[in-house]
């Protein structure tokens, strides 16, 4: 028997209910590792608005419905143009360019589509949310261009997936018959007047960097381990002192993962790669998950326009589609991840130092080899994308639609560059556990048993190639990267305060 719980991962199901879907849900469906089910309470909110806008837009304008969009708004279509108007919307505004947006970003884009339509609000068939949900589970994308939005709705990626539903285009994927349903003329801009795309791009990119962060910490604590650091920068009394949230749950985490080792300090002071990790890392751990709350709000809010009031029977035209909120919290996320990475190059740096580890520089075999030489230059070239990526999305500027729609958050872009930031980040973290391992074998030390450290290390030692002879380190980097998920899941991470 399948178990069903609303919003959340189950064994295999996630409910769509339209008020609780989290990133991590979304994250599970969009990557298969488990199905959608909608649930009683999705379609009947669905239905209740889909009643409600029928009604409605038989006595008044309505936005979409019976007039045009955009600076035609103020036109009245005619009974001629209501049969096809929708559909001429459709095919005109699958325009978008460039590749195609991989598998699992069009999937979230349907999972968060599924689940605003499910909050009610939209106006649109409620027949559709099981042919979207049969859609993502038998594995079907849309081919969406990943050039053709600025923050301000989704049209043209959801308007080619109105265009695969009409089989007037092709979907990707996908085992069985292609999924159909003969959207409505009248419901066309319901449902395509959305930010589900680049919302599932952010859920994707939250999820992950929340996961990376976490994993963050053990590979620190591997590399101060390595450098004979101290462990006194994370002594609750500094944190005490200066008590930011995220801050005081890094120096906790590092204090769990070291309390079992008996670390005798090298060095008065440690350079800042330790000794002022915890007041770096933390506002990327805050920055994260202000962005992950921002991200589930617009997931499970019905940010239609218009909007289906079906509790106060009016319709409402409204501005709930422009995603300031995702792009600046996004915006934020990619600056200080910035930091953080480039305190993890800082580390890396100290690894390839006698002064610090006692051994041959770079961690070569013998004093003529590169050993591990290259990893400080793919870091770097990592840390450069990231710092390209940290550049606010939010301080760019459009004015469409002759003039009516004058600005634009690019919201859209803001996702793509922290999920791109989110893939380097992964990059140097990789890099930093691939020579704090090999650092600590040829020391002949490892983290005392029994200690949360151990774990870590027992992990990623099993994983990483043990040879010391200078050979390609492409197999390594992938192998870290792989580690990283499983240090998430064992580090001891205090929960955020609610």
């Amino acid at each position: 028997m399948r178990g069903e719980v609303a919003g959340a991962v189950t064994s295999t199901v996630v409910v769509i209910d339209g008020s609780s879907l989290s990133c991590a849900a979304l994250a599970a469906v969009a990557r298969r590792h488990a199905e959608v089910a909608v649930g009683e309470r999705a379609t009947a909110a669905a239905r209740a608005a889909w009643q409600t806008g029928n009604d409605l837009a038989a006595r008044q304008p309505v936005y979409g419905r019976n007039t045009g969009v955009g600076a035609n708004h103020a036109v009245d279509l005619t009974e001629a143009d209501r049969a096809e108007h929708g559909i001429r919307l459709l095919r005109s505004h699958a325009a978008g360019t460039g590749p195609l947006l991989a598998p699992e970003v069009a999937r979230a884009m349907l999972v968060v589509r599924l689940n605003q339509l499910g909050a009610g609000g939209s106006g649109v068939d409620p027949a559709l949310l099981p042919v979207l949900a049969d859609a993502i589970n038998r594995g079907f994308t849309p081919p969406v261009p990943l050039y053709g939005a600025i923050g301000t709705g989704d049209l043209t990626a959801l308007a080619a997936t109105g265009l695969c539903l009409l089989g007037e285009r092709a979907w990707q994927g996908g085992t069985g018959p292609p999924p159909r349903f003969a959207i409505r003329a009248s419901e066309a801009l319901g449902f395509i007047n959305s930010s589900a795309a680049t919302l599932g791009d952010a859920a994707l990119a939250c999820h992950d960097l929340a996961g990376l962060l976490q994993a963050a910490a053990p590979a620190a604590a591997l590399s101060l381990l390595a450098v004979h650091g101290s462990v006194e920068p994370y002594a609750e009394a500094v944190h005490l002192a200066r008590p930011h949230p995220g801050q005081q749950r890094v120096a906790a985490s590092m204090r769990a993962l070291l309390a079992a080792d008996d670390l005798p300090a090298a060095r008065i002071q440690d350079p800042y790669g330790y000794r002022a990790f915890p007041q770096v890392h933390g506002p990327s751990l805050d920055s994260v998950e202000h962005a992950a709350a921002v991200v589930e709000a617009e997931l499970n809010g019905s940010a239609e326009n218009p909007l289906i009031d079906v509790a106060g029977q009016a319709v409402w035209h409204n501005g709930n589609f422009h995603a300031a909120y995702v792009g600046l919290a996004l915006d934020t996320v990619r600056a200080a991840l910035f930091q953080t990475a480039a305190l993890s190059v800082a580390r890396l740096g100290t690894l390839m130092e006698p002064a610090f580890t006692r051994l041959n520089a770079f961690l070569a075999r013998d004093r003529a080899s590169s050993g591990v030489m290259i990893l400080e230059y793919v870091a770097h070239s990592a840390v450069a994308d990231i710092r390209r990526c940290a550049a606010p999305a939010a301080l760019g500027g459009a004015v469409v639609s002759r003039g009516l729609e004058e600005h634009a958050g690019f919201a859209t872009q803001s996702a793509r560059a922290t999920s791109d930031a989110v893939a380097a980040y992964r990059a140097v973290l990789a890099c930093e556990l691939i020579a704090a391992i090999r650092a600590l074998r040829m020391q002949g030390r490892e983290p005392a048993a029994g200690g949360g450290l151990r774990n870590a290390y027992e992990l990623a030692d099993a994983a990483l190639e043990r040879a010391t002879t200078d050979r390609p380190l492409d197999g390594d980097l992938a192998a870290a990267q792989r580690v990283l998920a499983g240090l998430t899941a064992l580090a001891p991470w205090p929960a955020a305060a609610r």
